[in-house]
């Protein structure tokens, strides 16, 4: 059964009031030194893409010790906890799991030297690069406030643990396998989410209505060349002259064809090809990364990307047509906007000066996939990861952008205020929605 959630100011009173949020959070919040070093095991642990089997299971068992009904094996990996607490309103708190392929420098005494097989056998060093470390423990934190603190709410909470986010696979992947039709759980009133980011400071939490994080594209690009001897290439057509053409010329579409004040981010974060330095191979392969805020701004970056890559090949007489194959796609992130406005009361109530408003981003989540399948209204924030100190310093020198950011090899989100601040909103936004 849905509930519809009402939109009034005064929603908060639905479960507890704004003004009393603190106190029932205050309560109830458990002893975060157990999270903090969950978080540095997670960390030390990281687990790829599709991947995620020791992370699962933590997390499962975690819930499943609280007192939550859980479903494994979701989409892969992906799981859901179930707190049936009365009648009233379903939300869902979603955290993801999966690494990247990054070899971490951060030279904390907890770092990563986990390496892994890749979807293509290749061993590669595993990082929690993204920050999913701090999801995952912080939605742990709080299905343990939740559960003690239920007393002061009514409704059925789902805390969702997702496989595949880097591959924007795994929110799809959960839907596919059946996330809201086998488990005969309500489907959800509202879906909620938050992501660390460095670029804010730890103990912040920033939140906007509207469009929030791009769609992605990915799309792989083969070329192909003649292959010969290194010392010949005049009798050869080589690949990687006709791609690396491509790479820079592509770096021309966002720059000399899009309309200024229009988003639009292309990106080559894979080129690969050959075996030896003196063969030149017979292709080159790119992985290309495009993100875009509309589909007319999407559909023009794809046909500009395909029609320059065909044009370079013809130029470069290459022997055969280049092949493309669409690897992902996310929506945009979308937060729906009189939720939104009602979540940025609790927050704005709870957190004072540090609740912020969210700019626009080019990164992508494929988090909406959750509240799309089942037109349910959905609200992401961000949540502040740099050590506060370091940031005001960034700050006053005018060197914030210079703080390692998600997907660096330093990327180090601090401890704390980070987790605290993480498990405080999601249990806030919980609250908020709620019934009492």
């Amino acid at each position: 059964m849905r509930v519809n959630i009402p939109i009034a100011p005064s929603i908060g009173a639905n479960a507890s009031s704004n003004d009393t949020h603190r106190e029932v959070i205050d309560q109830y919040r458990p002893d975060l030194a157990f999270y903090e070093s969950v978080y540095r095991d997670l960390h030390s642990h990281p687990e790829l893409s599709l991947q995620e089997k020791r992370t699962s299971s933590i997390a499962a068992d975690h819930l499943r010790a609280i007192g939550y009904f859980v479903h494994e094996h979701i989409g892969g990996y992906g799981l859901i906890g179930v707190l049936n607490n009365g009648d009233g309103p379903t939300a869902l708190l979603r955290a993801d799991m999966d690494a990247l392929p990054v070899r971490e420098n951060t030279g904390l005494d907890y770092a990563s030297k986990k390496t892994m097989k890749d979807s293509s056998g290749n061993k590669v060093p595993v990082m929690h690069a993204c920050g999913h470390d701090v999801h995952v423990s912080c939605l742990m934190g709080a299905a343990k406030l939740l559960y003690a603190a239920r007393s002061k709410w009514k409704g059925t909470l789902i805390c969702l643990f997702q496989p595949a986010e880097e591959h924007v696979l795994g929110a799809q992947a959960m839907v596919d396998d059946g996330l809201y039709s086998k488990f005969n759980i309500p489907k959800p009133d509202i879906v909620l989410g938050q992501h660390v980011f460095c670029i804010q400071k730890a103990g912040a939490v920033a939140l906007s209505p509207g469009p929030i994080l791009a769609a992605v594209d990915g799309l792989n690009v083969r070329v192909f060349g003649k292959g010969g001897h290194g010392s010949m290439p005049s009798h050869c057509i080589d690949p990687i002259v006709v791609a690396s053409h491509i790479v820079v010329r592509l770096q021309t579409i966002v720059s000399r064809e899009l309309e200024p004040g229009k988003i639009g981010v292309i990106t080559c974060g894979k080129f690969q090809a050959g075996t030896a330095s003196n063969i030149i191979p017979n292709y080159a392969d790119l992985e290309l990364s495009i993100r875009s805020y509309d589909t007319g701004v999407q559909k023009q970056l794809l046909d500009a990307i395909e029609r320059t890559v065909r044009a370079e090949c013809d130029a470069s007489r290459s022997p055969q047509d280049p092949v493309f194959e669409h690897s992902a796609h996310a929506p945009v992130t979308v937060n729906s906007t009189d939720q939104t406005q009602v979540l940025n009361k609790s927050f704005s109530t709870y957190f004072k000066d540090n609740a912020n408003a969210m700019q626009p981003l080019p990164g992508s989540e494929d988090f909406s996939v959750l509240a799309r399948a089942i037109n349910a209204p959905s609200i992401f924030w961000m949540l502040g990861g740099c050590d506060p100190a370091k940031w005001e310093e960034a700050k006053k020198n005018g060197k914030l952008g210079e703080i390692p950011t998600n997907h660096s090899a330093e990327f180090a989100p601090v401890i704390e205020p980070t987790l605290r601040t993480g498990v405080d909103a999601l249990a806030v936004a919980a609250l908020t929605f709620l019934g009492r």
